[in-house]
């Protein structure tokens, strides 16, 4: 059966998977609320934590955390996978969320160098992994448990909801830090303001905790056959040429992505000079756009299949990613919002597909495992990767659109497995077709 052919699942109440729906994309808020507000900060707290004459080189060494940060999540993804696919995906999923706040609250509440001396980036650096250590069980198992309740005929459009989620994290983010840099003196920014969108990080935890209590067990019956074993070994015995795929496709998803929606941020500041704080609106703007277009994408991919949805996103990101680029270095503000928006609008088609087809490669008893994995191998490839890589082609090549060749890369991998899922005609678990 091919990754069209979902058309069987159980009939579950609407308002039922609607909750499970929300609650998992409210979940992954607070996770991506922490990776971009990171991503965001870091031309502020560069100097702060990682104090030296050259200011690039002060940034890069707080990239490399941002970078090193995603390198714990594959571990991450595979003991909440493994909690998740012998105990249950809720349980798995209310300690990703309550770790993730707490760490993002940490965040906050460091000394600096000044402070602390060397001991700061050293905190820094452990919190961080922290960080993705939760965060390495949080976006697989939120797309598990919602591709498990979600009808065989509308799994795109409530699976949109986990992108969603994801990005409005970002979007949050950007705005918060864009009220603060609109309400405080640069000096204050840069002293103390900095701090309080990682503060305020610990009440949006409460709520994605409340909110991920509703969630029930998809598959109450986890573990209770005992025939499958660890989920990981399961996983790379049984299907490793779905893990395969599912990382390929992500490879394309996380570069273009992460290059679109934390690397032009910095770049507009940085390297082409704009305002910090009109940059921060305009990145909120363009990310909230691209969230409103996710539930229209989510139902054109179950219209036209998901592979199909994945192939205009990847085309759209290697088409217009070098343009966009373009007109952002004319120095006007409105072109390099209409380049910008051209870039990240990509993400409404590819995520949504992506988080769509990874949980339907596997079995129950492995899938949570399996998303996980091949989700966080491929943001530890191209995702947490992307500022510093983009930043680093920048400033080694001169060329302010060497950040392209990087995304066209990723999408390419990624349009070779679409390509390799068309050719054979990916079957999907059985379980997951129900």
């Amino acid at each position: 059966m091919s990754l069209r052919d979902i058309e069987s699942a159980p009939a579950r109440t609407a308002s039922g998977v609607r909750r499970v729906a929300l609650a998992g994309g409210i979940g992954t808020l607070i996770e991506y609320y922490d990776y971009a507000l990171y991503g965001y900060v870091s031309t502020i707290i560069a100097p702060l934590f990682f104090p030296g004459q050259d200011p690039v080189a002060s940034l890069l060494s707080v990239l490399a955390v941002f970078a090193l940060s995603y390198i714990i999540r594959p571990v991450g993804g595979i003991v909440f996978g493994w909690i998740g696919d012998q105990f249950g995906r809720r349980r798995a999923l209310l300690i990703t969320v309550v770790g993730i706040g707490l760490a993002n609250t940490a965040v906050g509440l460091l000394p600096t160098y000044a402070v602390a001396g060397v001991l700061a980036p050293l905190l820094l650096v452990v919190v961080r992994i922290a960080q993705g250590f939760f965060a390495g069980g949080e976006v697989g198992g939120a797309a598990t448990v919602i591709a498990e309740a979600a009808p065989g005929d509308r799994k795109a459009r409530y699976g949109a909801f986990v992108p969603m989620g994801t990005n409005a994290g970002f979007a949050v983010a950007s705005a918060a830090v864009g009220v603060m840099s609109g309400l405080l003196a640069t000096q204050q920014l840069e002293s103390w303001g900095w701090r309080i969108p990682f503060l305020i990080g610990l009440p949006l935890t409460v709520i994605c905790y409340l909110a991920r209590r509703m969630i029930p067990d998809t598959n109450p019956h986890l573990g209770q056959s005992g025939k499958h074993g660890f989920p990981l070994v399961s996983a790379l015995r049984s299907y490793p040429a779905a893990l395969l795929k599912a990382t390929a496709l992500g490879i394309g998803v996380q570069g273009a992505a992460y290059i679109g929606s934390t690397f032009i941020g910095i770049y507009l500041v940085t390297d082409l000079n704009y305002p910090r704080s009109w940059v921060y609106w305009l990145t909120a703007a363009v990310t909230i756009i691209a969230v409103l277009l996710m539930p229209l994408t989510g139902a054109l991919a179950d219209r036209i299949g998901s592979l199909n949805v994945a192939l205009i996103g990847l085309a759209g990101y290697a088409l217009i990613t070098y343009p966009g680029l373009v007109l952002m270095d004319f120095g006007n503000f409105a072109l390099a919002a209409i380049g910008y928006l051209a870039i990240v609008v990509n993400m409404s088609f590819l995520q949504v597909a992506s988080f769509t087809v990874t949980p339907q490669l596997f079995d129950d008893e492995v899938r949570y495992t399996g998303t996980a994995l091949a989700t966080n191998v491929s943001v530890v490839i191209a995702g947490g990767t992307a500022p510093y890589v983009g930043t680093w082609l920048v400033r080694e090549t001169h060329d302010l659109r060497s950040p392209y060749y990087f995304v066209a890369t990723t999408c390419l991998i990624g349009l070779i497995a679409v390509a390799t899922m068309w050719k054979r005609r990916t079957p999907v678990s059985r379980t997951a077709q129900r």
